[in-house]
C-alpha cells in the first residue's frame, strides 16, 4: 500500500513538473514572438521617422516675367533653339525682384542658392507646355535648394539645422516665411523624376520602371520554366540517379547566396553572350536563374498535394498521362505554383546583389522606356541614395525603402489572398 502511494506521488509530480516545463515553453514562445514584434515595430517606426517628410518639399513662390529678350527665345518649338535659352535668368531675375536690396556678388550667389539648380529647367518645360504665357507674368511656386529644404523642415520642427546656410539666407527664410511665401507641398518629383544629383530633384520613378522591366521579363521566362520541370520532375521523370541528382541541385541552388548568380550572369551574358549592362534584359535573366528554384520546388509541392485518387479517377476513365496532369493535376495545383511564384516575384524585387554585378549600378536619369534602354532597379537606387553624402538623400533613402516594403507587402499579402481564394482542401 505504501509502495503504490509512493508511486502516485511520483507520478503527480512528474505530471507538475511536465505541466511547468510546458508553460515556461509557451511563455518562452510568446517572448520570441514579442521581442520580434517589436523589432521589426522599431525599424519600421525609425524608417517612417526619416522617410515621411520625403513626400513633402519646400517650395518658394516669386513673380516670373517669361522676357522673350532676356531668355533668348523666339520659337518654343525649336528643340536647338531651346537649348541655347537663358533659362536661369528667368529665375535669378525673380529673385532680384523679391529681393531688391541684396547686392555685392557673394550675396547674390547665396541669393541664387535658395532656388533648386533645375528650377530654370522647371520654367522652361512650363512655358514650352503654355506657349502663351511668353512676355507675360504670373506667381508661381518654384523647387527650392536641397539645403533650404533641409533648414526649412528641421526649423518648423523646432530644431533648425542650419550648418550649410549663411545668416542672411536665414534671414530671407524667415522673411519668405512671414509673407507666406515659403511652404512645404507635396513632392510629385519623387514619383514622376529619375535619378538626379540634386536631392530635391531626384525621383523614383526610372528605378520603378526598372524593376517593373525586369520583373515582367523575370516572370516571362521563369513561371513556364519553372512549372514545366516540376512537372515532369514530379509526373514523368523516371526515379534514378540522375532525376535524384537533379532534385538535390535545385534545393541546393535554393540555398545558393544571390549575388553568385550575379557572377554567373557576368561571367555568360555579358562576357561570353555579350548582352549590354545595366539593361532589364540581363537583369531579367539573372533573376530567372535566382528565382527558378523557388518556382519548382513550390510547384512541386503543389503537385504532391494533389490527391492520388484524381490521376486514378482520370486514368481509370480513359485519360492519357498528359491528359490527366493537362486538365486535372494541373488546375488543381494552379493556385499554389501562383502563389509559390508571387514569393519568388517579391524575392527578385528586393535583390540588389545580384543586379549591382551586372552593372545595373549605373547612374540612369532617363526613363527606360524598354526592355533594352538603360535602367537601374528600386533596391539599387536605395543603395546609390544611401551611399550619396547629402543630408537630404537620407530621408529619399528611407522614402524609398518604405515604397520598396509597400510593394513587397502587397505582393506577400496577394500571395496569401491567392493561396486562400482558390486552395482546395481534401
Amino acid at each position: 500500500m505504501t509502495e503504490s502511494i509512493n508511486h502516485l506521488e511520483k507520478i503527480k509530480n512528474s505530471l507538475s513538473r511536465r505541466n511547468r516545463a510546458e508553460k515556461r515553453f509557451r511563455w518562452y514562445g510568446r517572448t520570441a514572438i514579442f521581442i520580434g514584434l517589436a523589432a521589426v515595430l522599431v525599424l519600421f517606426t525609425d524608417i517612417v521617422n526619416k522617410g515621411h517628410g520625403a513626400f513633402r518639399i519646400t517650395y518658394i513662390e516669386l513673380e516670373v516675367t517669361y522676357d522673350q529678350d532676356r531668355i533668348g527665345v523666339n520659337n518654343l518649338t525649336d528643340p536647338k533653339e531651346l537649348t541655347r535659352g537663358n533659362w536661369e535668368a528667368l529665375s535669378k531675375t525673380a529673385l532680384r525682384t523679391e529681393f531688391p536690396n541684396v547686392s555685392g556678388r557673394s550675396d547674390k550667389r547665396r541669393l541664387n542658392n535658395l532656388l533648386s539648380s533645375g528650377a530654370g529647367f522647371d520654367l522652361k518645360d512650363r512655358l514650352v507646355a503654355n506657349p502663351h504665357l511668353l512676355g507675360r507674368k504670373e506667381s508661381i511656386w518654384i523647387l527650392a535648394d536641397d539645403d533650404i529644404d533641409t533648414y526649412f523642415k528641421s526649423w518648423l520642427a523646432g530644431d533648425a539645422y542650419a550648418a550649410r546656410l549663411s545668416s542672411k539666407q536665414v534671414q530671407w527664410i524667415e522673411g519668405l516665411h512671414q509673407q507666406d511665401k515659403i511652404r512645404l507641398q507635396f513632392n510629385s518629383n519623387l514619383f514622376t523624376r529619375g535619378d538626379s544629383r540634386e536631392p530635391e530633384q531626384a525621383g523614383i520613378r526610372g528605378a520603378v520602371m526598372g524593376s517593373l522591366l525586369t520583373l515582367i521579363l523575370t516572370l516571362l521566362l521563369s513561371f513556364p520554366i519553372g512549372v514545366s520541370a516540376a512537372i515532369y520532375l514530379e509526373e514523368f521523370a523516371p526515379r534514378n540517379r540522375w532525376t535524384d541528382f537533379i532534385e538535390v541541385n535545385i534545393n541546393n541552388l535554393a540555398a545558393v547566396p544571390s549575388i553568385i548568380f550575379g557572377l554567373l550572369g557576368l561571367a555568360i551574358f555579358i562576357n561570353f553572350f555579350h548582352v549590354p549592362r545595366s539593361v532589364p534584359i540581363v537583369g531579367g535573366l539573372v533573376l530567372t536563374l535566382m528565382t527558378l528554384p523557388t518556382i519548382i520546388i513550390t510547384s512541386r509541392a503543389a503537385i504532391k498535394s494533389v490527391p492520388p485518387s484524381i490521376r486514378e479517377a482520370a486514368l481509370g476513365m480513359g485519360a492519357s498521362k498528359y491528359q490527366t496532369v493537362l486538365h486535372h493535376v494541373l488546375p488543381l495545383s494552379l493556385p499554389g505554383m501562383l502563389t509559390g511564384a508571387i514569393i519568388g516575384m517579391a524575392q527578385a524585387l528586393g535583390e540588389s546583389a545580384p543586379l549591382l554585378m551586372i552593372g545595373m549600378v549605373a547612374f540612369i536619369v532617363d526613363i527606360p522606356g524598354g526592355f533594352s534602354d538603360p535602367a537601374t532597379v528600386l533596391p539599387v537606387q536605395i543603395f546609390l541614395w544611401a551611399d550619396s553624402p547629402e543630408r537630404a538623400f537620407i530621408e529619399k533613402t528611407s522614402a524609398a525603402i518604405m515604397i520598396l516594403l509597400s510593394f513587397l507587402i502587397v505582393m506577400n499579402t496577394v500571395a496569401v489572398w491567392l493561396r486562400k481564394r482558390l486552395e482546395r482542401r481534401w
